[in-house]
C-alpha cells in the first residue's frame, strides 16, 4: 500500500466526442477499479443509440419518480450531461463498497474541454465509437436539453 501511494498516479483523459455512452462508461468503470483517475471531456457530445423519441420519453418518465411523502427527499435527477454520465459510470463501479466509493471519486467529467486538458493526450476506446452515421443516434446534450438542461452559461 504504502508504495502505492508514492508513485503519482497519471490521469487518462478520454473524450467522448461521437462514443456510445454505456460502452464508453463500462471501459471507465474498469479503469478507475484498476486504480487510474480518469477525466471524461465534451459528455455532451455522448452518444445514445436507439430511437430518439422513445430515449428521451423515457428519461422524461424516470423524471417523474419522486418521493410519495415530501418530492424534496429525492431522489434527485441529473439533467447536465456530465452528471447524467457519471452516474452512469457510478451504476457500473460497487457503489457501497470501499474501493467502489474511492474509485468513484478517481472520476472527473467535464462539459467541453477544461484549460488545463487542452493539450493532454486523449483517449478514445475504438469499441465504443458509432458505427451508423450520427442521425440514428441522440447526443447527450439533446437529451440533457430535452429534460430540463438550460446549456453551457455563456462567461
Amino acid at each position: 500500500m504504502a508504495d502505492n501511494a508514492k508513485k503519482p498516479q497519471q490521469t487518462i483523459v478520454v473524450d467522448a466526442t461521437n462514443c456510445i455512452a454505456g460502452r464508453m462508461c463500462s471501459h471507465v468503470s474498469k479503469l478507475l477499479l484498476q486504480g487510474n483517475r480518469v477525466a471524461i471531456v465534451n459528455a455532451e457530445k455522448a452518444m445514445l443509440s436507439g430511437n430518439r423519441y422513445k430515449t428521451i420519453e423515457l428519461y422524461k418518465e424516470h423524471l417523474e419518480i419522486n418521493s410519495v411523502t415530501n418530492p424534496i427527499h429525492g431522489p434527485f435527477h441529473p439533467r447536465r450531461p456530465d452528471t447524467i454520465l457519471s452516474k452512469m459510470v457510478r451504476g457500473m463501479v460497487p457503489k457501497q463498497k470501499t474501493h467502489g466509493i474511492e474509485a468513484y471519486q478517481r472520476l472527473r467529467v467535464y462539459i467541453g474541454v477544461p484549460d488545463e486538458m487542452k493539450n493532454a493526450k486523449m483517449q478514445t476506446f475504438e469499441d465504443s465509437k458509432i458505427t451508423k452515421p450520427e442521425s440514428y443516434y441522440i447526443s447527450m446534450g439533446d437529451v440533457a436539453k430535452q429534460i430540463g438542461w438550460k446549456g453551457v452559461p455563456s462567461a
